[in-house]
């Protein structure tokens, strides 16, 4: 399926989302940037600076790149895939990569007491259900704060299941698919069946391994433009599009 460019007037072409969402069993939800913008008035430099602190404290040296990066997140897959490399790391270095995920985990619960959802998510997850659609989240974050979030803001058992970061190994943080493909396996469905609602380049390479059509939520549209060009069937800087698609279909008899 070829990927689709807003018309003229700004908005997409309506027929082309309602067929994918007829056509969908279940659309899969990155959390920070179509839940919510998580860390949208929280600094994540100092939380990669606070794991950097324990590395240099546990004595681990960083390569250049590893020891520039500012984002927390990308700090721990960068940790895991070129740092401590093995398949089967060390007592010490396990316990490393789990002290890290830890201190990331904590700013999580932080930001989850402060975070607001998608002006549009809320409504959205009502008129899937609506259509029967199944809905899950596919996240980086760990999943106790994503459930933390969930429940504060009244949006708890719309989303089944929730996977989060994977403590014990996070090479499967995305761009990884193991996460995508384990929501698709916990759903009983085909990948192709599902749809992925991501924000970033990692979520859309995690989809197309996995083989999982993907639905851009970008903070630009120049970033939407990029997502169209590597393989997004549809991208947007709003969720608005997908609401109104959803709520002109008719739900299950």
């Amino acid at each position: 399926m070829t990927s689709q460019r807003p018309s003229a007037d700004g908005s997409p072409d309506r027929d082309v989302l309602s067929r994918l969402l007829t056509s969908a069993a279940a659309l899969l939800f990155d959390f920070d940037g179509p839940v919510t913008r998580f860390f949208h008035h929280y600094d994540t430099r100092p939380i990669a600076r606070e794991i950097k602190a324990l590395l240099l404290e546990r004595g681990v040296s960083l390569p250049a790149h590893v020891q520039a990066s500012e984002d927390s997140h990308g700090l721990l897959h960068l940790l895991r895939s070129e740092v401590f490399t093995a398949d089967d790391p060390g007592p010490e270095e396990q316990k490393t990569l789990e002290l890290a995920e830890g201190i990331v985990t904590r700013h999580e619960y932080q930001a989850a007491l402060g975070a607001v959802p998608d002006e549009h998510v809320g409504a959205l997850a009502t008129e899937l259900s609506r259509l029967g659609k199944r809905l899950a989240i596919v996240s980086n974050n760990a999943e106790g704060p994503v459930r933390a979030y969930l429940e504060r803001v009244g949006l708890d058992g719309m989303f089944t299941p929730v996977l989060g970061r994977d403590p014990y190994e996070l090479r499967h943080m995305k761009p990884d698919p193991h996460r995508v493909r384990t929501a698709v396996h916990h759903l009983g469905l085909k990948a192709a069946d599902c749809l992925l609602v991501g924000d970033q380049p990692t979520d859309l390479e995690a989809a197309r391994t996995a083989g999982t059509p993907f639905l851009g939520y970008a903070r630009s549209e120049a970033v939407a433009d990029q997502m169209r060009r590597e393989g997004a069937i549809w991208a947007d800087i709003s969720l608005l599009p997908l609401l109104r698609a959803a709520s002109q279909l008719t739900g299950p008899n």
